[in-house]
């Protein structure tokens, strides 16, 4: 099994409110300049807050929520600081209760 941590706030603040985007492009552009593998993803209504064992989570998350989700901790760490107004975590993937860490409810179209 993997540990997966994440940043998890509401979708206005995360996509919408906060500069996000060239963040993660800012992020994206240096891993290649690395040569480094992507290890960060951003879920819109991530599937792993329905396992039971995130239920205070979900319950006291703004919905529609959304998450950055890393196998980097230091990443994780370092948006926390630089968002402020998230909620942050991990958990371990693949489990019974969460078979796809990176699983979205919502539908593609």
């Amino acid at each position: 099994m993997q540990t997966y941590y994440y940043v998890l706030a509401s979708q206005q603040f995360l996509i919408q409110e906060e500069p996000t985007d060239e963040v993660l492009k800012e992020r994206t552009r240096y891993y290649h300049e690395q040569e480094k593998e992507i290890d960060f993803w951003l879920v819109k209504q991530p599937a792993f807050l329905e396992a039971p064992e995130m239920a205070d989570i979900r319950a006291n998350c703004p919905k529609p929520a959304a998450a950055i989700i890393s196998t980097n901790s230091q990443f994780i760490t370092w948006l926390k600081l630089r968002l402020e107004y998230v909620v942050t975590g991990e958990f371990q993937a693949p489990s019974e209760t969460i078979s796809d860490p990176l699983a979205s409810l919502t539908s593609v179209s």
